[in-house]
């Protein structure tokens, strides 16, 4: 089967087509249920509970194994691995399209989330194996655009197909565009694994087994509060099973995550960032979301149409933050995304009211939108630069893992100061509850953009892959640097 050459300007191409097409979808089914769940509620029936794990379900599996995909793809071949990946996430769309129940629908979403976890932390490891260093932040201006994209437009797209077409569209839209990746990815993708690599076992389990019991507590938070005995044990077995991880990870011979990686300032600075930024940016698209509907009265389409100058921004910006990220530096392009963000966030908080006019909320839309632009491509491109090539793929992993465990943190701590503070009674009330909630988030995502102080001055892509050059192994079995 021909192979485009790794490193040619076709092959780079391709990479970026298709793993930021299998990126976008993933990252979408994070938060295209929502706006679907009045529909699938009248068509298959359940409870308030079995709803809130229609998403779950898929938000739990994906968190939980995306560290065991990454992993999986070093050391069994990162192109097979996102294969098998993509062909499970495909099969297990057309099964919640065709679900007759909820408890099947629930198990649908679940096998997607095991799909997206494998294939996930693979593609920006792909991605970064087929382009060159010096168009690298082009390329994950690209892939940073469409992937922050999916994150934020769930609601939109998901209400749009359920308004005009039926929820089951949801997920058959996923087919034949996973089936059209797939012959691209069997075709055009070139096979790269990291030399050496063990499967730890002991490190999968534990970290398995730590992620499962956080964000499983995290996503009944919202439905049955802190105190309850599932969400505590969760968090106090998920949070020891983590501990006992990160020892490994210092003790242990071959440890999936080696902790030595996070006395890399960057690597920490980056990681923190990404978790803070989730937390806010996802709790408040949570709320907002509704607020618009709820309060506001759009329709599903109308409320994400209104909110396209915050999710459609990534479109374009990410791609000159990408560009800016080549000749700067990343550290002061996502500083200031993350202030922005937090800027818009403070902005909403402070003119939120019963009756708001959108033109009193469109500064704080656009202010949000271009700092979560400027956010994604130069985040990737600082973490994939601050390990050697060989361990990109658990870079990335970790990375997204904790980008799941931030936005199910938001959701549950945003939607918990909500709770207290206000609720669904009146529209009063419901402004009541989310503005403290955007000033938790903005506070967060304020925090993120500290944390990117520790990422050295002048580091990016190019520099940090000159001086790393550790080998890696391509599909002919020879052995290259990633530069």
């Amino acid at each position: 089967m021909k192979q485009y050459p790794t490193g040619s300007r076709s092959s780079a191409v391709w990479t970026l087509v298709v793993t930021s097409a299998a990126g976008f979808m993933a990252a979408l089914d994070n938060l295209v249920v929502t706006t679907a769940l009045p529909s699938i509620r009248a068509d298959l029936g359940g409870s308030l509970a079995d709803l809130e794990w229609t998403v779950n379900a898929y938000t739990l599996t994906f968190a939980v194994l995306l560290m065991t995909g990454a992993a999986l793809g070093d050391r069994y071949g990162r192109r097979r691995l996102f294969i098998g990946g993509l062909a499970l996430f495909t099969a297990a769309s057309a099964a919640a399209a065709l679900s007759p129940g909820i408890d099947e629908l629930i198990i649908a979403r679940a096998v997607q989330g095991v799909g997206a976890a494998v294939m996930m932390p693979l593609t920006l490891t792909l991605l970064i194996g087929a382009v060159p260093a010096a168009r690298r932040g082009m390329a994950l201006g690209v892939f940073g655009a469409v992937t922050g994209l999916a994150v934020a437009s769930g609601p939109l797209i998901g209400g749009s197909l359920t308004e005009h077409l039926s929820w089951q569209w949801i997920f058959w839209l996923n087919v034949p565009v996973g089936a059209a990746l797939l012959l691209l990815a069997r075709l055009r993708l070139a096979e790269s694994t990291a030399p050496g690599t063990r499967l730890d076992l002991i490190g999968t389990v534990l970290i398995s087994g730590g992620l499962f019991g956080i964000v499983y507590a995290l996503v009944s938070t919202p439905s049955h509060g802190w105190s309850d005995a599932r969400v505590l044990i969760g968090l106090i077995a998920g949070g020891l099973l983590t501990g006992a991880f990160v020892l490994h990870g210092i003790k242990g011979k071959h440890p999936m995550l080696p902790m030595r990686l996070f006395s890399d300032r960057g690597f920490l600075g980056i990681n923190i960032a990404s978790l803070t930024m989730f937390l806010g940016m996802f709790g408040s698209i949570f709320l907002l979301a509704q607020y618009m509907q709820s309060i506001a009265g759009y329709s599903p389409t109308e409320a994400g149409l209104r909110m396209l100058p915050w999710t459609g921004m990534p479109m374009l910006v990410a791609p000159v933050a990408g560009l800016l990220t080549d000749r700067i530096g990343g550290r002061p392009v996502v500083f200031s995304g993350l202030a922005l963000q937090a800027v818009g966030l403070a902005y909403f908080a402070l003119v939120l009211a019963p009756e708001v006019s959108y033109a009193a909320q469109l500064p704080a839309l656009i202010i949000s939108g271009v700092g979560m632009a400027l956010f994604f491509a130069p985040a990737a491109n600082l973490l994939m630069s601050s390990v050697r090539p060989a361990e990109q793929g658990m870079a990335s992993g970790a990375n997204n893992a904790l980008r799941e465990v931030g936005g199910a943190l938001g959701v549950a701590i945003l939607s918990s100061v909500f709770s207290s503070q206000g609720g669904f009674e009146s529209a009063q009330a419901f402004t009541d509850g989310t503005v403290p909630a955007l000033w938790i988030g903005a506070a967060a995502v304020a925090v993120g953009a500290a944390a990117t102080l520790l990422v050295p001055r002048g580091r990016t892509g190019a520099a940090q892959a000159t001086a790393a050059h550790p080998a890696v192994a391509t599909s002919s079995g020879q052995e290259r640097v990633l530069v």
